[in-house]
């Protein structure tokens, strides 16, 4: 049965197919292929950019979906995580897409026969988050191997830091922090971390993280004034960045916070190419998981 809990399930010859096939499906026009699978989207937290590129990703792929709304559901009634997937696994749904926020939700599923994608997992990861990061960072150096990546803000809550720190360096690349040192990870080497100024100075890709207000009580005692002149990338600091850097984030943004509003769309700003990347690598897990082109399965489980 093939999954995709986290980026440890996939060898990185099977990440670098995905990328290459999310790739190739950026220059050809969106068409829908045969079959009608069904799939149903469970999203226990608010999303925009994952829930709405998953849809998307499916409406090309032609696969019906069923869109579980929360707060119409049992789970109000206390309804268990594995009680409302085997439902949907009863019914006929062949796959299941889950955000759910509780770190390693999916877990709690072994009893399940049919695949889980993971759209999110508390502050664990968010597997498609980080290959269509990956996209965008090859699409635009062609390598990995040597780049040097910042990821700057609330790095001890966020499942996107953690995902892309780890497969970053298998790849080859350099990987630093920068942020409150209050959410930083205490596993974290000291030479690893970097000020601000230091991150505009070397980066090759500064990855841009919004602080994860559900995550934790409050906001760390920072105004948004506060955290931008400390912590955020300003006009002026973006001004000494390298030639060919580029700013990174996965959204939502918070303009004038992490980074200064004209910066979101600046000419080195790739936030929008990421959002329609996730559109092209989540139809490449798609069609992967449910082996749409009827490809030879791999042996273990991803």
């Amino acid at each position: 049965m093939r999954q995709l809990r986290t980026l440890n399930d996939l060898s990185l010859t099977e990440i670098q197919a995905l990328l290459s096939e999310a790739d190739k499906d950026t220059k050809i026009p969106a068409k829908k292929m045969a079959g009608e699978p069904i799939v149903a989207n469970l999203f226990f937290e608010p999303s925009t950019r994952t829930k709405c590129s998953f849809e998307m990703a499916e409406k090309q792929l032609g696969i019906e979906t069923i869109s579980f709304d929360v707060t119409h559901s049992s789970v109000l009634k206390g309804e268990s995580l594995y009680d409302t997937a085997k439902t949907l696994e009863a019914i006929g749904c062949q796959a299941l897409i889950i955000r759910h926020p509780e770190t390693k939700y999916y877990q709690q599923l072994s009893g399940l026969t049919i695949p889980i994608i993971n759209a999110g997992d508390g502050n664990g990861d968010h597997p498609t988050q980080s290959l269509l990061d990956l996209l965008t960072i090859k699409q635009e150096f062609k390598h990995f191997d040597s780049l040097h990546v910042v990821i700057c803000g609330d790095i001890l809550h966020s499942r996107v830091a953690h995902t892309n720190a780890k497969i970053l360096e298998k790849l080859g690349a350099k990987v630093s922090y920068s942020g409150p040192l209050e959410w930083m990870d205490p596993d974290l080497q000291e030479d690893q971390y970097v000020t601000m100024d230091e991150a505009v100075d070397q980066a090759d890709v500064l990855m841009l993280l919004r602080i994860q207000t559900e995550r934790h009580d409050g906001d760390g005692g920072y105004t948004k004034e506060t955290y931008h002149h400390q912590y955020g990338l300003t006009v002026e600091r973006e001004k000494r960045m390298k030639a060919n850097s580029i700013i990174m984030h996965p959204a939502p943004v918070n303009r004038d916070v992490e980074l200064a509003d004209p910066l979101v769309e600046c000419d080195r700003s790739r936030i929008f190419k990421q959002m329609k990347n996730g559109v092209h690598v989540r139809k490449a897990v798609l069609t992967h998981i449910l082996n749409l082109k009827g490809e030879k399965k791999y042996d273990h489980v991803i």
